[in-house]
């Protein structure tokens, strides 16, 4: 009898024949698994397993909280907990959401005038009209996506809509290469939304009460964005003033002397391309570093979780947000937000077809055009629907004796919409003409670019304090005005056409 021994992880095996050697072999490697598993790793090995301590520790509680806000964030914007509301009934509330849909009659009309080709001012008049209820449409979807999307996102949401009429007049503006009238344009609602609009809040909200109060968290940080995004276009203008003047004069009118001028200009365009296309980059950076600040400050582990440090006035919006019903349906306002943007942009576009006509007519200056005219259209939404609460109130107080206390909070959201179109519009309109070949840059005319500084200072020491009153408003209109009166005489600077020919 032969006997088999083996040694296994340190016990002695024996077997009584030769037959059973095969399954000494198998035992032996089904052992040898086995003591793989179960003998102990000496703490000083580096390679020792940490397979069971990682399936037996928790769940990270920032993976939860950011888990749990995104699911949060999913039943609310499908609306889980609130009434459904129908998509019949979401048409109906949508169409009775102001008395200007009204003028919606005007958009078939407009159309209708430009294919026939009407006269050029009547397809301009019924397209301005028609921009009117399409700019409420979107203020009013803003609204109803906030009570979805939460006080923070709803708030981004709102000012990207309230911007959308402005931004796509811009966009076909640069799509058909008027880019002087464009950047009149871009100015022009830069200084609405700082001096117009806000002034015309400040004057009225605090005709009855001594101040109104600004959120003071971000009225600081408005300041420093507000400003660098004007200094943007400061740089540019500097350095062509600083550069030798290229216009003919009667000393050199050879022919030699005039190819030098043009290819002096030639060089000059293409590096004031390339430094305004690098500083749109940078101001689309500071942009989005911005919103990631307001909207997920540290501290805040998600940007859809709610924030512990809001002000009262936010915590208090958000609220209302969260026990208020909406009057439409998440999709169906997604949809009619899309639509409404197609139908927006073909009128848009018939209105910028016939403006030359309307210029030439009226015999008005491409500055005063682009910088006063054009912005009238987005506000003449708010500025119709401002007159007549007003009116309301007024009717209510003479008819009944029951004023309307005022509010102790100032409304500034058109700061944000001009910061938004500063940082983010116009320099996604350099990059955009860098994209389709023309030549739109941050060079704009001097005259707008002092304006829109003095703007901006002016704004700035208005709320620095987080306060305002009537008689600061007042200023506001003031200086509108002023503008509005030097730019009527105001033929724009000649040097700066032939850099931005397409």
């Amino acid at each position: 009898m032969t006997e088999v021994y083996g040694t296994i992880a340190g016990r002695h095996m024996s077997y009584d024949s030769e037959s059973d050697e095969e399954s000494a072999i198998g035992s032996r490697r089904s052992a040898e698994l086995n003591d793989i598993v179960l003998l102990p790793i000496s703490k000083e090995s580096p390679n020792r397993s940490t397979t069971k301590q990682a399936l037996s520790d928790p769940i990270p509680s920032s993976f939860l909280e950011q888990e749990n806000a995104i699911l949060h964030f999913r039943d609310r914007f499908r609306g889980k907990g609130r009434e459904k509301v129908g998509i019949l009934e979401s048409i109906k509330a949508i169409a009775l959401s102001s008395w200007l849909n009204i003028l919606l009659v005007n958009i078939p009309i407009a159309w209708v005038s430009h294919f026939l080709e009407w006269h050029p001012s009547i397809t301009f008049s019924l397209c301005f009209l028609s921009m009117v209820p399409l700019e409420r449409l979107f203020e009013y979807g803003g609204e109803q996506m906030a009570f979805y999307c939460g006080q923070s996102l709803g708030e981004l949401v709102s000012i990207t809509l309230n911007n959308v009429v402005e931004a796509t007049l811009a966009v076909i503006l640069l799509q058909k290469c008027e880019l002087k009238l464009l950047q009149s344009t871009i100015v022009g609602v830069v200084l609405l939304h700082l001096l117009l609009v806000p002034g015309a809040t400040f004057l009225t909200g605090g005709a009855r009460i001594k101040h109104q109060k600004l959120e003071s968290a971000r009225v600081q940080l408005n300041h420093t964005l507000l400003t660098v995004g004007v200094m943007a276009l400061l740089l540019p203008a500097a350095f062509f003033s600083a550069l030798t003047p290229t216009t003919p004069t009667a000393v050199s009118s050879s022919s030699s002397e005039a190819a030098a001028i043009q290819g002096a200009s030639a060089v000059n365009q293409v590096h004031i391309l390339a430094m305004s296309r690098g500083m749109a980059i940078m101001l689309l950076i500071i942009y989005i570093c911005s919103r990631v600040f307001f909207h997920r400050p540290p501290g805040r582990k998600n940007v859809l979780s709610d924030d512990p440090e809001a002000s009262e006035e936010f915590t208090r919006k958000e609220h209302e947000l969260r026990i208020s019903e909406p009057e439409v349906n998440p999709w169906v306002c997604l949809a009619f937000l899309v639509v409404t943007v197609g139908i927006m942009a073909a009128t848009a576009e018939w209105l910028v077809d016939s403006i030359d006509f309307v210029m030439e007519s009226a015999k008005l200056t491409e500055e005063w055009f682009g910088l006063i005219l054009l912005p009238i259209v987005s506000f003449s939404a708010d500025g119709a629907i401002a007159i007549g609460h007003y009116i309301k109130v007024l009717y209510t107080y003479v008819r009944y004796k029951m004023p309307i206390p005022p509010s102790p909070l100032a409304k500034s959201k058109t700061i944000d919409l001009s910061i938004q179109f500063t940082l983010f519009w116009m320099p996604f309109l350099v990059l955009m003409g860098w994209w389709t070949g023309k030549p739109m840059s941050l060079l704009f005319d001097f005259y707008d670019v002092v304006s829109l500084i003095g703007a901006c200072f002016l704004v700035n020491y208005v709320t620095a304090d987080s306060k305002t009153n009537w008689v600061e408003g007042l200023i506001l209109l003031s200086f509108y005005v002023m503008i509005g009166l030097c730019t009527w005489f105001y033929e724009g600077q000649a040097d700066l056409d032939s850099l931005l020919v397409c």
